[in-house]
């Protein structure tokens, strides 16, 4: 299902942001996951989020997790840490790998060639879902390559599939306001296109409530589709809410309202992109069930580990079995998918 022409246009998808009924948005989002989801399953995956180190160059306001490579509880996890951690996913049906840390200036590309070989000879079932644009750019820049040319290689050493992390708001307006040393939004879209050219599957987010106005947050999702038509390969979109708590950027949370009125149109506007996510990590169990009728037919990973948006003060945990009961609680199938989307048994 890929129209020529999206649900909705920007200006219509402004006026519904600014002044729609949340209801009425639902139901419409609803009906468009309806045409994508007709078997009434909702998906995740058994995962482990393995923040391999907390040192990061960015330095961005929003974000509570990093630290300078001076800093006392500044880390780098050994090789044999990251194997217990994957070790101990596999034990649990883990399937899903997302490793992702900082921009660290002691890495270098050979540091994920050598690892990645590593983790694929001793863990051949796990997909490796890793490394952000940033990472990915912060690899070209330090070694003069392309990032086709880093992406060939990180695949050749056993990279899957890349996270649409860092994505924030794909303004560079915004870019400038709260992550100023963060690549812009133009070479976030290049790593996907890259990525998509090799063979590899993507996926897409958004953090919003920082500080972009709602004209923004609509030309992000248009910036996303337009991204999708041009040949990417995003699998889902994920929006979740900027977390304050221990911030530099400080302020508030978007509400529960603004959240669903986000993943609704999220929905309606990317209808060339097959899966929403709710985030239960950020808005917890309760609301992420409401989210499945507004629009969200995936609740993404189980995450057997989740280092950052913990660092904000948000800690929401939820077990296999809590998710199965809550999606089988709001009336849906319940199922384990791959990282691509296969579904790998039903409960």
């Amino acid at each position: 299902m890929t129209p020529l022409q999206p649900i909705i246009h920007r200006e219509q998808a402004l006026e519904l942001l600014l002044h729609g009924d949340l209801l009425a948005l639902g139901r419409e989002a609803d009906a468009v996951r309806q045409r994508f989801h007709p078997e009434n399953r909702v998906t995740f995956v058994v995962d482990r989020n393995v923040n391999y180190t907390n040192v990061c160059l960015s330095r961005c306001s929003f974000c509570a997790f990093y630290r300078d490579i001076d800093a006392k509880d500044a880390y780098l996890l050994d090789n044999k840490s990251i194997f217990d951690k994957i070790d101990e996913l596999v034990e649990r049906g883990g399937t899903q790998l997302l490793m992702q840390g900082g921009l660290h200036p002691g890495l270098q590309l050979s540091y994920f060639e050598e690892l990645f070989r590593e983790i694929k000879g001793r863990f051949p079932q796990v997909q490796n879902h890793s490394l952000s644009p940033a990472e990915i750019c912060h690899l070209a820049d330090r070694h003069g390559l392309s990032i086709l040319q880093v992406l060939t290689r990180l695949k050749e050493a056993g990279l899957d599939s890349v996270p649409g992390g860092g994505a924030e708001i794909l303004v560079d307006e915004v870019r400038q306001a709260i992550s100023p040393k963060k690549i812009g939004w133009q070479r976030w879209g290049e790593v996907m296109l890259a990525a998509a050219s090799l063979g590899m599957t993507t996926t897409a987010t958004m953090m919003f409530g920082s500080r972009e106005t709602p004209e923004q947050l609509i030309e992000h999702l248009f910036r996303v589709r337009s991204l999708q038509e041009q040949g990417g390969s995003f699998t889902a979109f994920i929006p979740w809410t900027y977390q304050p708590g221990n911030t530099e950027l400080g302020g508030e949370t978007a509400t529960g309202v603004e959240y669903l009125k986000v993943l609704a149109l999220s929905r309606m506007v990317l209808d060339n992109i097959p899966s929403i996510q709710a985030s239960w990590v950020t808005q917890g169990a309760k609301l992420a069930q409401v989210a499945l009728f507004f629009g969200a037919n995936d609740l993404g990973g189980t995450m057997l580990e989740e280092n950052v948006v913990a660092a904000a003060g948000c800690s929401f945990r939820m077990s296999q079995q809590e998710m199965i009961d809550l999606i089988q609680g709001a009336g849906f199938t319940a199922a384990q998918r791959s990282t691509g989307y296969q579904i790998l048994r039903e409960f």
